[in-house]
């Protein structure tokens, strides 16, 4: 895997696809930019080298070049973290681009603007990433979060540096740490599924039995499994046609001697609302009328046991509602033992929308070992999918 690192930028102009979409509050402030500080390794390393960077990026889903999607947003947040003053451009192809490209002078960083004002970014536009190729010397690619797509400015773009391509340090850390996890890791290795459904999973599932020792399954999903075992859920969320599914996954998990932690208990409500009334009851035996929308505290102490005694743990998705103070106690505890297990010398590593905003909110960014920027991508690494934007850079 041939990275910056291999490359001597001296007066080379590297054009790099980053991945600033980042979110925003309603006065356009930046409000994590994670990603932005993800990024700031490769940038530097091309700087230090003497080299300039062009960086392009998509912000959002815009319809017709919406101010709000501008990239302008983001220049005085980069321009920070990065401690280098950041030009901006507002287009990323054309002669206004050429130009400013034209005037770049080693050590200077220049972003364009979003590449999704124009619609053959999404479409895979052979045209178009001529054009944006067209701006720099070498290619490289630190946008893990948009991997798993076959844009113009991901894997067709580097179809026009057939020598001159290379992944950006962010890009190649988020499939060391997803390898370290598939393919070496050490055991025992255990997995926590959670989040609201079995259907968007069941792939990963179905390509991580091999690899595994132990599967945690908890929030929404979790009562899919239960019922199908021929549990009382009462109004809890239910994919009723995956039931059968559910049962295929147990079985399976059994002939491969990996053994499935479901909640015992759960924290249950009377309404799918913070003001809600809650008891704890059985897991699987939910009264009508009721739902539940945390793990229970016995089920904490299990899942906790199984993390002590694990050396790899791989984390995808909530175990409660964490959104809501009320049924947030599960996720935040599993997340401390998570936490508890990384300081003991296990590997840990956390992916998936929802697990990541979990991992924020209760300050464990740092007690894990490797957070992933990327949630569509990683989730479809773990499927055992080969990702169009690292495949055209092998």
């Amino acid at each position: 895997m041939k990275t910056v690192n291999d490359i001597d930028f001296k007066d080379k102009k590297a054009l790099i696809r980053v991945d600033f979409n980042v979110p925003l509050d309603d006065d356009f402030n930046v409000t994590d930019n994670t990603r932005i500080r993800a990024a700031k390794p490769t940038i530097l390393k091309i700087l230090e080298d003497g080299g300039s960077c062009i960086l392009m990026s998509h912000l959002g889903r815009p319809k017709n070049r919406e101010a709000e999607y501008s990239l302008q947003h983001i220049v005085k947040p980069l321009s920070e973290v990065l401690g280098v003053q950041v030009k901006f451009v507002d287009d990323c192809i054309g002669p206004k681009v050429a130009e400013a490209v034209e005037n770049l002078k080693s050590g200077e960083i220049l972003l364009l603007e979003n590449l999704r004002y124009y619609e053959e970014e999404t479409k895979g536009d052979r045209n178009f990433a001529e054009k944006l190729s067209k701006l720099g010397d070498v290619y490289v690619n630190d946008a893990f979060g948009t991997a798993h797509r076959a844009h113009a400015s991901t894997s067709i773009i580097a179809q026009f540096f057939p020598e001159n391509k290379c992944f950006g340090l962010l890009l190649a850390s988020e499939i060391e740490n997803v390898k370290k996890v598939l393919e070496n890791s050490e055991k025992p290795v255990t997995a926590i599924i959670g989040g609201a459904k079995v259907s968007s999973k069941i792939t990963i599932i179905e390509n991580i039995l091999d690899k595994i020792d132990h599967l945690i399954i908890g929030g929404g999903m979790a009562f899919t499994f239960i019922k199908a075992q021929g549990g009382k859920i009462g109004n809890s969320l239910v994919e009723e046609d995956k039931q059968e599914l559910a049962l295929e996954i147990l079985e399976e998990a059994k002939k491969k001697n990996v053994s499935v932690h479901l909640p015992v208990d759960a924290v249950i409500a009377d309404a799918f609302s913070e003001a809600a009334n809650t008891k704890i009851e059985a897991a699987n035996n939910i009264p009508d009328g009721w739902m539940g929308l945390d793990v229970g505290p016995k089920t904490s102490e299990i899942f906790a046991e199984v993390l002590a005694n694990s050396k790899t743990i791989l984390w995808n998705g909530p175990v409660g509602v964490f959104e809501m103070e009320k049924f947030a106690e599960g996720t935040k505890v599993l997340g401390q033992n998570i936490a508890k297990a990384t300081e003991n010398g296990a590997f840990s590593l956390v992916g998936g929308g929802d697990s990541v905003a979990a991992v924020h909110k209760f300050n464990l960014t740092d007690k894990v070992s490797y957070v992933s920027t990327g949630g569509g991508a990683m989730l479809e690494m773990l499927e055992g999918k080969t990702l169009p934007g690292i495949k055209e850079l092998l």
